[in-house]
């Protein structure tokens, strides 16, 4: 049996940033699944009563959790950010090399932003409250 041939793609496309953001975007839609389960399990906890509720914030409040917290939050700013770039495509914005290019900076700025303001508010607003 001959040997068939790799895809061509391996051979003729060089590696770009936007297909480092294609990529991301489906890892992080990977990682917010898996994060889901996290968040069920916390309201899980909630609707079940007090005990269960403080167990589930004792395991919630570890500082490498907390840490798996924002990793997820700043997951879910980029998805959101590059998603909402994926729905300009659709409607057929955007779709030129430099606009692409363009959008893939500004994605990433936003996301960038979006995940540091939310994890500010969510770990150190009270700080400084």
């Amino acid at each position: 049996m001959r040997a068939r041939p790799l895809s061509p793609h391996l051979g003729i496309y060089r590696f770009m940033y936007t297909m480092a953001l294609s990529i991301a975007h489906r890892i992080t839609g990977i990682v917010l699944s898996a994060g889901l389960i996290l968040l069920v399990w916390w309201l899980m906890a909630a609707a079940t009563g007090p005990a269960a509720y403080e167990g589930a914030m004792r395991v919630l409040s570890h500082g490498f959790v907390k840490l798996l917290l924002a990793g997820w939050v700043f997951a879910f700013a980029y998805h959101l950010c590059n998603g909402i770039r994926h729905l300009s495509w659709d409607a057929g914005i955007g779709l030129e090399k430099h606009e692409a290019r363009r959008s893939a900076w500004v994605t990433v700025a936003c996301a960038l932003v979006i995940g540091g303001a939310l994890v500010f508010t969510a770990f150190f607003a009270k700080v400084f409250a």
